[in-house]
């Protein structure tokens, strides 16, 4: 089947891509601070996985580092919709009433266009408070439908895992269900953290806390379509 194949070739650039490009902003901006017009954006010492110590957009968004991020971000958000495409078609393949096969498109088209919207408006500056809530919102937005989508998909890969025998790894299926499983847990534990206001939480300074965790929960969702390459065989 041509879309498994297709689905296998292009997951793992959706891992790829965005992985480079974000890690690249991070490098750029803590390492050659000379490429910078303004020296108030460079950031020094840093590893933002362990220490928070800076955002994704807040990496990305001076100049030049929007350069590599926003066409990442762009070509990700076209592969993305491939993907899940792609993906409709192979469920209608082996099951083609199944009930989840537009939920699984929409979420995962949503996604594409919400992450498309962000990297748009990325570095844009405009002090008004709703601007700054329509960002967030649609940050929200592409988490919550990325999600969401995911786990349409394995729930509905798993409800006929029989019929993929010849197909998958049921190993890197089980582990794609555990991802996503921990996904969502953390999300659900963490938003009504994050959504306080001001970065004290009892003391603890929740800025440094919301950064690592962004960083990790990237790392997390794009690791979802680095498993999808290794859960399908190449079919000939």
């Amino acid at each position: 089947m041509e879309q498994i194949n297709r689905v296998k070739s292009i997951s793992v650039w959706i891992f790829i891509i965005p992985f480079v490009a974000v890690n690249a902003c991070l490098i750029l901006i803590t390492q050659f601070h000379e490429f910078f017009p303004n020296q108030e954006d460079i950031i020094h010492n840093t590893f933002p996985y362990f220490d928070g110590g800076a955002s994704i957009s807040r990496t990305a968004r001076p100049f030049p580092s929007w350069l590599i991020f926003k066409p990442a971000m762009f070509l990700t958000s076209y592969i993305l919709i491939k993907y899940w495409i792609y993906n409709k078609q192979i469920i209608e393949f082996f099951d083609f009433n199944h009930k989840n096969k537009k939920k699984i498109l929409y979420f995962g088209v949503a996604s594409a266009i919400a992450l498309t919207i962000h990297s748009i408006f990325l570095g844009i500056k405009f002090d008004n408070d709703l601007y700054k809530l329509f960002r967030r919102v649609i940050m929200l937005l592409f988490i919550i439908c990325e999600i969401v989508a995911q786990a349409y998909l394995v729930a509905s890969l798993y409800s006929f895992k029989n019929k993929l025998e010849m197909y998958i790894n049921t190993l890197f299926l089980k582990l794609k269900i555990i991802l996503v499983s921990t996904l969502i847990v953390v999300a659900i534990i963490s938003i009504p953290i994050i959504s306080l206001p001001g970065n004290d939480f009892f003391g603890f300074n929740l800025k440094f806390f919301k950064h690592a965790l962004e960083w990790d929960y990237f790392i997390g969702v794009i690791s979802f379509y680095l498993l999808t390459f290794f859960m399908w065989k190449k079919i000939n």
